[in-house]
C-alpha cells in the first residue's frame, strides 16, 4: 500500500529513502523523529543549519538531511 502524497514527502535521511509528514520544517522533523533537539546537529542539503534556523528552514521533497548525534562521554 503507498502512501498518500499529499500527506507525506520523501527524503533523504542519514543516506536512507523515508516518508515523512508533509509542511514540516527541520524543527518539527526532529520531534516527529522524537530527536532531543539538544543532542544534534543538522546538515540540509549540505549546509549545516544553526539552531535559530530550524524553524525557518522547511523539508522539501528530496531534501537530503544528515542528522548527527552527540555522544557524551568521559574520563574513567
Amino acid at each position: 500500500m503507498g502512501i498518500a502524497q499529499t500527506n507525506h514527502i520523501e527524503i533523504v535521511l542519514n543516506g536512507e529513502k523515508k516518508h515523512v509528514p508533509a509542511n514540516l520544517n527541520i524543527e518539527g522533523l526532529l520531534v516527529w523523529l522524537q530527536m532531543d533537539p539538544s543532542r544534534v546537529a543538522v546538515e540540509f542539503n549540505g549546509v549545516i543549519v544553526r539552531k535559530p534556523s530550524w524553524q525557518a528552514t522547511e523539508v522539501a521533497g528530496g531534501s537530503q538531511i544528515e542528522i548527527v548525534w552527540f555522544v557524551g562521554g568521559g574520563q574513567i
